[in-house]
C-alpha cells in the first residue's frame, strides 16, 4: 500500500467569527481506529452546521475533530481493525462527526456509500449530509407518501434542491417557498409544482390556493421563529411538521389549539449527535432506496459552486450571501 503521509493540510477555525477565522494549517494525519476508515478527500461539502460552528454556536460532539465538514468523497487509503465492507482504493462518500474540510478523514464504515457510476467526487461530496437529513427527516420521520403534499421552506438551499427531486421521485406533490422569482423558477425546474416568493406572498394562502384548501401533509422546516405558528396553519389536518434547523429564532409565541384541532405531528432532529447505529440504519436505507435514483439520474446532486479547499472563507461567504442556489462544495 502506499505510504501516507504524516502531516496534511486541514482547515481550522482559528476563532468563533466571520468566514475569515477558517485559516489552513498543519494537522497529523488522523488513524483509523476500529470500525472506521480513512479517506483521502477528494471533495468537501459546506453545510449550515459548519458556518454555526465555525460563529461558535454549533460546538462539535465529544470526540469529534474540531476541523469543521461533514461530509466528504474521495479513495478509502486505510482500514482500521475490524473493517469487512471495504477495501483500499474504494470510491465513497460519506457522512461524518467533522474533520471534512482537510485532504485526510475518518469516517465509520457504516455511514460511507458507495459512489454510483457516472458520479464526480464533487457532486457526490454534495449527496451524504444532505440526503440522510432529507431522507430521514421527510421519509422517515414525517412518513411522506406517494400522492400527498409536501411543502418544503428554503427551496434553493442545498436541503431543499434534495428534498424536492426526492418527494417528486417518489410520487408526491411539491410546493416550495425561495425568496426571489429567479430561485422560485430554479425550484420549479427541479420538478416543484408551485413556487413561492415568501418575500412578495403569504406562503399558508398560497399553500392553501395550492391544494384546495386542504393545505400539506407534510412540512419541512429549517426557518422556525414565526414560521411555527404559520407551518400549523399552512398544514393539512393530520400532517407532520419536521424542523430541521433555526435559521430564524429557536423560540416562537404560537397558539397550539390548531395541534389538536387539527391532529398535527410536530417532530424534528439533528443528526450529527445521533447513534453510531442510527445513523447507519439511515445510511442503508439511503442506500436501498436513493442510491439506485442517483445512479439512474432520475434525482442530482445540485452543485452551486466549488471553492479550492484553501478558499474555505469564501466558500462560507458565498453560503452567508443565500445566493446559491443547492450545495457549496471545496475540492480538495
Amino acid at each position: 500500500m502506499t505510504q501516507l503521509p504524516s502531516r496534511m493540510t486541514a482547515i481550522a477555525i482559528r476563532a468563533p467569527g466571520g468566514p475569515e477565522v477558517l485559516v489552513p494549517q498543519e494537522r497529523p494525519v488522523p488513524t483509523p481506529g476500529a470500525g472506521e476508515i480513512l479517506v483521502k478527500v477528494a471533495a468537501a461539502g459546506v453545510n449550515r452546521p459548519d458556518v454555526m460552528q465555525r460563529q461558535g454556536l454549533y460546538p462539535p460532539p465529544d470526540g469529534a475533530p474540531d476541523i469543521p465538514g461533514l461530509e466528504i468523497a474521495g479513495e478509502i487509503v486505510a482500514l482500521g481493525a475490524g473493517v469487512k465492507r471495504w477495501k483500499a482504493g474504494d470510491r465513497t462518500m460519506a457522512l461524518v462527526i467533522g474533520g471534512g474540510y482537510a485532504q485526510y478523514c475518518l469516517a465509520h464504515e457504516t455511514h460511507a456509500l458507495p459512489v454510483p457510476a457516472g458520479l464526480s467526487d464533487i457532486e457526490a461530496a454534495a449527496i451524504p449530509e444532505t440526503y440522510f437529513t432529507v431522507w430521514h427527516n421527510v421519509f422517515e420521520r414525517g412518513a411522506l407518501k406517494s400522492g400527498e403534499t409536501l411543502l418544503v421552506h428554503g427551496g434553493t438551499s442545498g436541503i431543499g434542491t434534495a428534498a424536492i427531486q426526492l418527494a417528486k421521485a417518489f410520487g408526491a406533490r411539491v410546493i416550495t417557498t425561495a425568496g426571489s422569482a429567479d430561485k422560485c423558477e430554479a425550484t420549479r425546474r427541479l420538478g416543484a409544482d408551485v413556487a413561492v416568493n415568501y418575500k412578495a406572498e403569504d406562503f399558508v394562502a398560497a399553500v392553501k390556493a395550492a391544494t384546495g384548501g386542504k393545505g400539506a401533509d407534510v412540512i419541512l422546516d429549517m426557518v422556525g421563529g414565526g414560521y411555527i405558528e404559520r407551518n400549523y396553519e399552512a398544514a393539512a389536518v393530520e400532517g407532520r411538521i419536521v424542523q430541521i434547523a433555526f435559521q430564524g429564532s429557536p423560540k416562537a409565541t404560537v397558539d397550539f389549539r390548531r395541534i389538536m384541532l387539527k391532529r398535527l405531528h410536530h417532530t424534528g432532529s439533528t443528526l450529527r449527535s445521533r447513534s453510531i447505529a442510527d445513523k447507519g440504519t439511515i445510511a442503508c436505507a439511503i442506500e436501498a432506496k436513493v442510491l439506485p435514483l442517483l445512479a439512474a439520474g432520475k434525482v442530482k446532486a445540485i452543485v452551486d459552486s466549488t471553492f479550492p479547499l484553501d478558499q474555505a472563507a469564501a466558500a462560507h461567504a458565498r453560503m452567508e450571501t443565500s445566493a446559491h442556489i443547492g450545495k457549496i462544495v471545496l475540492t480538495v
